[in-house]
């Protein structure tokens, strides 16, 4: 894929002031104070790549420096990549978004919603309506994370190792098992983040007829010439592949504790790392690795209405409905969360079809536009995207988890606070 053009800031009408500031934040409230080993980020405005910086270690343990090319955990930033690919079957004809999830899979026919007990004897009613493909885009389903640890649901989704950040299983038994579990509530009445994205990535498997890893590699990745994102590192690139840490006392990921030490616990080694083999579990929730420079491609087609150097994803107006607002009754997030940890803030936020989007600047009180989407990973990685300021950012660390600090609140706001030219 054509490279983007290196420009100043203040030819894309931002601030080089102002970016530096962002890179001294970055630089004494986290890698300086240990709370992060190092950072990466990137900022794409109006066509150019107007700032790339790397600051502090990918690699704490063994003094290995962030690189342009390193190689990170982004988790949950697989999500939108998932989310594109079910669209583009859907574009195919080959599946809708208001079908029943039953059709595609029949085992799910009979989930009933939660009403008392415990694994395995949990007492159910039916739901309210049948579980829709859109309820999995926009994580109204009923499903949900272990580690929301709201909920009994939640619990039994912990003993069979659903969902977790070390993966376990296949996509086939994590469906099998997600039979024997009930759903939180009726689909379509509550917001929960959850494995509905997993779901997906299974449902693209069993649709297109190829493996999932093998349609995202043949459809977009491959296309794209985005040649270092994939479910695990190879032998030769084992190098450039970052350590992960914890901020969390324990060293594992536990988005709710509120104990944070300010310090880090090596989480996940990169010469050891469960990423350097093919996984059993191939999770379109959260398995991918991936660079800065290859996730910018995947953004700079998805704000160039879904096409970049000649490769359409999608089309424009499809892509226009995965940024809408798809909460029932267009509401935002706080009016139907039933969630305790998500990637996203809450107020003046909706969700889309693998995105949220930003509805109400003014409610999320940070700097912002209507119709900006955007995600995050476990591991602190983010990514926004502003259409109306033709403006992406890629943020890259690798610590969980992503709610120990309120680094994306503080990126957003120093990055919209560099735009010196608005287009709105």
């Amino acid at each position: 894929m054509l490279a983007p053009t290196p420009a100043s800031p203040e030819s894309a009408g931002m601030s080089t002031a102002a970016l530096a500031r962002l890179e001294a934040h970055l630089k004494t409230r986290y890698i300086d104070a240990g709370r992060f080993p190092g950072t990466q980020v990137l900022i794409y405005r109006r066509g150019k790549i107007v700032h790339s910086a790397v600051q502090g270690f990918a690699d704490l343990e063994r003094k290995v420096p962030v690189k342009d090319d390193t190689i990170f955990r982004i988790y949950s930033m697989t999500k939108p990549i998932t989310s594109v690919a079910f669209m583009m079957l859907v574009e195919e004809g080959r599946v809708a978004i208001d079908e029943p999830v039953a059709k595609y899979i029949p085992e799910w026919k009979n989930l009933g919603v939660f009403a008392a007990g415990t694994a395995p004897a949990f007492l159910t009613r039916p739901p309210t309506r049948p579980m829709l493909i859109v309820d999995l885009l926009r994580h109204t389903s009923g499903l949900t994370y272990g580690f929301q640890q709201r909920s009994n649901v939640d619990a039994a989704y912990r003993e069979k190792k659903i969902g977790e950040v070390i993966k376990a299983g296949t996509l086939d038994s994590m469906i099998e098992d997600l039979a024997k579990i009930p759903l939180e509530f009726s689909p379509g009445e509550a917001w929960n983040y959850s494995v509905s994205t997993d779901v997906l990535g299974y449902l693209v498997g069993k649709i297109s007829g190829m493996p999932f890893e093998q349609f995202l590699k043949e459809r977009i990745f491959t296309p794209l010439g985005m040649n270092d994102t994939g479910f695990f590192v190879p032998p030769d690139k084992v190098h450039r592949f970052a350590a992960c840490y914890s901020a969390d006392p324990q060293g594992g990921f536990n988005p709710l504790a509120a104990d944070r030490k300010g310090t880090l616990t090596l989480q996940d080694d990169p010469t050891t790392s469960s990423f350097l083999s093919p996984p059993s579990l191939i999770s379109g929730g959260g398995g991918l690795c991936s660079t800065a420079a290859d996730y910018l491609t995947f953004c700079r087609a998805l704000l160039n209405g879904g096409e970049l150097g000649g490769v359409r994803l999608l089309g424009p107006k499809t892509l226009k409905l995965m940024t809408s607002n798809h909460l029932p009754g267009g509401v935002d997030l706080p009016a139907m969360s039933r969630s305790m940890f998500s990637e996203a803030t809450y107020n003046g936020i909706g969700f889309g079809l693998g995105f949220a989007v930003t509805m109400h600047p003014s409610q999320t009180m940070i700097a912002g536009s209507p119709g900006e989407f955007n995600w995050g990973g476990a591991a602190t990685t983010s990514f926004f995207i502003d259409p109306a300021e033709e403006l992406i950012t890629i943020f890259m660390t690798q610590v969980l988890p992503s709610s120990a600090y309120p680094l994306r609140r503080e990126l957003r706001t120093m990055v919209y606070a560099a735009i010196s030219e608005s287009n709105l």
